[in-house]
């Protein structure tokens, strides 16, 4: 598999938490861990990747399980909150290190806050692009302009329908968010990569099932794991992106006293396609300190 990124990674594998994660590493220096979010892989980073290598940072951008050449386990259970943070710490031992710098966009987000609030003595700073707070998510969902924008969610939790839809003419369903939601639609070869990852169709349903263990554990989630961390972070937010309000953006001051929000009026979701060296810029100087 070539990496499109001049030879500044490896591709590699690592056995944690009972699944196999594929990843791309890269660089010297202090480590930083990207998640991507969906329907995304490690490829997501690929501006970001060399641009932190070349900033003196070793970087590592998995497949999370579910996804692209990581193991599929089958099953809801296999991809509660929980379960995708005991992922991340086990690819920190792996990797060999006590704490790290973590970045997560979309459901690598969620899955990054949830880390923070379960292991803060992993981490040495947290930076999350484009995702609510868990609080202020579980809090939107309680106003119709929230839920209308995450009406897809509880779509995602019916039985076998979304894989028919997302994956009907060629992933064509699945992968239009590429061509539509990016100020700059990406290119075809690039949503290529994108309809390989998702060739075999338990793929599909492997990462609809994020959602389906969301939904279903949504209560139990903010009743017994939404705590204060004070892990130093950061927070870049574009505001045309059409699945979350702007204005939940900002974590809880309560829960995250060390954070700094960064809102973007030019850029959607996909906020490290539309100003990759924006959001470069910004986390190699939060790293840095």
């Amino acid at each position: 598999m070539t990496d499109d990124l001049d030879g500044s990674v490896e591709h590699r594998y690592a056995t944690v938490n009972g699944v196999t994660l594929h990843y791309v590493i890269g660089g010297e220096g202090p480590t930083v861990i990207l998640l991507h979010g969906f329907p995304d892989f490690w490829y997501t980073w690929r501006a970001q990747i060399p641009a932190l290598i070349a900033a003196g940072f070793r970087v590592v951008a998995p497949d999370m399980r579910g996804y692209n050449l990581s193991t599929r386990p089958a099953g809801v259970w296999n991809y509660q909150a929980r379960v995708l943070c005991d992922d991340v710490d086990g690819l920190i031992e792996h990797l060999g290190e006590d704490r790290v710098h973590l970045v997560g966009h979309d459901w690598g987000g969620f899955v990054a806050w949830f880390f923070a609030m379960r292991h803060p003595e992993r981490l040495h700073r947290l930076a999350v692009l484009n995702i609510l707070h868990p609080e202020s998510f579980f809090a939107g969902l309680r106003s119709w302009s929230q839920l209308r924008k995450s009406w897809y969610m509880f779509f995602f939790c019916l039985p076998v329908l979304p894989e028919k839809l997302l994956g009907a003419r060629g992933r064509r369903g699945l992968l239009r968010v590429y061509e539509t939601e990016p100020n700059t639609p990406f290119p075809p070869e690039e949503i290529d990569r994108y309809r390989i990852a998702y060739q075999d169709d338990s793929a599909l349903t492997a990462t609809i099932n994020y959602y389906r263990a969301f939904i279903r554990d949504r209560k139990d989630l903010r009743r017994n794991h939404i705590r204060r961390t004070d892990t130093p972070t950061l927070v870049l937010f574009g505001d045309r992106d059409p699945h979350l309000r702007a204005d939940l953006a900002e974590p809880p001051p309560h829960l995250v006293p060390d954070a700094r929000t960064i809102h973007y009026s030019d850029a959607g979701h996909w906020i490290q396609h539309d100003l990759p060296n924006e959001v470069t810029k910004q986390l190699t100087a939060f790293f840095r300190g």
